[in-house]
């Protein structure tokens, strides 16, 4: 008979579960997140300024006193779409006089020597003045510090705008651009003198100076103001026709409403008045 066979007994190693790292992807900022970051929405500037104000009679008034009107008044909203009155009492929260609530005490607004000073705290007042008064820029203004300093930066730079172009131009373009300014004065003056004016001129008015300088007929009316002094031209006493001072043919008819020697320019311009242009020049040059 068979002898059974013991069982062998297995050893099993344990079963040691790998540890599975699961690296996470470097995540490196894009163009678009730091945009996103830098476009976050910023808290919007409150639109009223909380800040001491005054203000100026126009005109550089001063009077010892001066009493501005604050009561019955409109002011036409826009957002609602009609006339609201308006009012300035200084125990109310509101100058419309439709969202007033209780007793309202008209108070009075008093300019003193032409000025009138409102503290940061009475922002009704300022708000009145400023924003709903209908007399703001008209019999008083806001003195803005910012808004006149760059008024006064806009002045600078065009004045010096102005002095470069000067400075810059061939003497025929500055005795052009006088003649505009001063008229026939510019034929009896020198070099020097005509140089120093045109920088006086450019430094005085520096706008219509640039205008002047930036205008394509500007040498054109001067050379017809030239030909009229030197009589080879004519211009009738009504400023309506140019003729040849010679014979008195007529050259051409000035369009009402227009300048004579901008209207002469123009038509230098033209097939006719080329040929003209030509034969004129040819005089002064003789």
């Amino acid at each position: 008979m068979a002898k059974k066979q013991k069982a062998q007994k297995v050893e099993v190693a344990p079963q040691v579960e790998d540890t599975v790292v699961v690296e996470q992807p470097e995540i490196k900022a894009t163009n678009k997140m730091v945009e996103a970051v830098i476009k976050k929405p910023q808290p919007k500037k409150p639109e009223w300024e909380v800040k001491d104000r005054t203000y100026y009679l126009t005109e550089g008034k001063r009077p010892l006193s001066h009493t501005l009107k604050s009561s019955s008044m409109f002011w036409f909203d826009e957002e609602k779409g009609y006339e609201r009155e308006v009012q300035y009492c200084e125990n109310q929260r509101t100058c419309f006089v439709d969202e007033m609530q209780g007793e309202r005490r008209l108070s009075h607004i008093m300019f003193r020597n032409g000025a009138l000073f409102v503290p940061r705290e009475k922002t009704v007042l300022q708000k009145f003045l400023s924003n709903y008064h209908p007399m703001r820029d008209k019999l008083y203004y806001e003195h803005k510090p910012v808004a006149q300093a760059v008024t006064e930066v806009d002045r600078l730079e065009l004045e010096i705008e102005a002095l470069d172009m000067a400075r810059s131009l061939p003497i025929e373009y500055m005795e052009a651009i006088m003649r505009a300014e001063m008229g026939s004065k510019v034929s009896r003056m020198s070099s020097s003198e005509l140089k120093r004016d045109t920088l006086l001129f450019a430094k005085k008015n520096p706008i219509l100076f640039l205008e002047l300088a930036a205008d394509e007929n500007v040498m054109l009316r001067n050379f017809g103001i030239r030909a009229t002094e030197m009589n080879i031209l004519t211009l009738s006493s009504d400023q309506r026709t140019f003729s040849w001072t010679s014979n008195g043919r007529k050259l051409m008819t000035v369009p009402f409403d227009e300048h004579p020697y901008s209207a002469l320019a123009a038509w230098f311009k033209t097939d006719e008045g080329m040929e003209i242009y030509s034969n004129i020049e040819k005089r002064l040059n003789a």
